[in-house]
């Protein structure tokens, strides 16, 4: 490990001691491949029993519970499910927007608060684990490895990252996420949420397990009545008033946009989660979306 990864590494270490236990089952049952901790499609013969069928011609004869078969005269075979690596990718979006509040850099500081710390989930359960930094120019791409030093040039990579710029993140997920078997999107999805919507609606629909972490600071959801002018990190031109009605509209415009984000996320069979800088620590987040489907993992904004 270098000095700087060293540094970059203690500044996320409390957060790695706090996440270090959880765990981060499958969704639904991975094809089968490479052994790990997640339950298979593929019905095998490891020590894990699942349920007895009726031997059919051609069953593996090894497979046949001959101990049974002297009790009731009748031949079963002991299925069991094989287990499998889950290959996971994590997607953080570095366009300006995302450097917002600029004070603090609020909301990309949360991101990669969340991406190292999920990174070190998925590592931590055996799985393979890359990592994907669009809308900042060029993309940053770590495919996912298996190996400890994954982790710490995820967190090097993030450390040296700043937030900038207004590329679209779809055709780089879309080209990174193809080997993939789960997905995890942390972004403030202005912009480009549609387009992020159909890549990940297809890799959804193919099978793979997909979360969208919708990252909002609590100035944009109730700009301070003090703010007379506001602009667009990502088209700085673009500046306008927030008082009186034009205040209003906006507070019922983002609200609307918010509900149709976690709306449109959720009917595609995307995990969807909604994190405000400030609101919960980053370790409680990631156990919120790292628990089982139906334990209060998701909600809308």
């Amino acid at each position: 490990m270098t000095a700087d990864t060293s540094d970059a590494y203690n500044e996320y270490a409390s957060l790695l001691d706090a996440v270090r236990g959880i765990r981060w089952p499958a969704r639904s049952l991975v094809r089968g491949g490479i052994p790990g901790a997640h339950t298979s499609r593929v019905w095998g013969s490891s020590a894990e029993f699942t349920e007895y069928r009726p031997y059919r011609q051609g069953d593996d004869l090894r497979r046949i519970d001959w101990k049974l078969f002297a009790r009731s005269d009748r031949a079963y075979i002991r299925l069991s499910n094989d287990r499998s690596v889950l290959p996971t990718m994590i997607v953080l979006d570095a366009s300006a927007s995302m450097a917002f509040p600029l004070a603090t850099n609020g909301k990309w500081k949360l991101a990669a608060q969340l991406g190292v710390a999920l990174a070190a989930v998925a590592r931590n359960g055996g799985d393979p684990v890359g990592l994907l930094i669009g809308g900042s120019g060029r993309p940053e791409l770590l495919a996912p490895r298996m190996r400890q030093s994954a982790l710490h040039e995820i967190i090097r990579t993030v450390a040296a990252t700043r937030p900038g710029g207004s590329e679209r993140m779809a055709p780089a997920l879309f080209l990174a996420a193809q080997s993939v078997g789960r997905v995890i999107i942390v972004s403030d999805f202005l912009g480009d949420a549609s387009e992020i919507l159909s890549v990940v609606g297809r890799l959804v629909a193919a099978g793979r397990e997909a979360h969208a972490v919708h990252v909002m600071a609590h100035e944009e959801i109730d700009p301070p009545r003090d703010a007379a002018m506001v602009n667009d990190p990502e088209a700085p031109a673009v500046r306008r008033a927030l008082i009186g009605e034009t205040r209003d509209a906006y507070l019922a415009a983002f609200r609307d946009w918010r509900e149709s984000i976690a709306h449109d996320f959720t009917d595609a069979g995307i995990a969807y989660t909604p994190a405000v800088v400030g609101e919960e620590p980053p370790e409680h987040l990631v156990r919120r979306l790292t628990a089982p489907r139906g334990a209060g993992m998701s909600a809308t904004a």
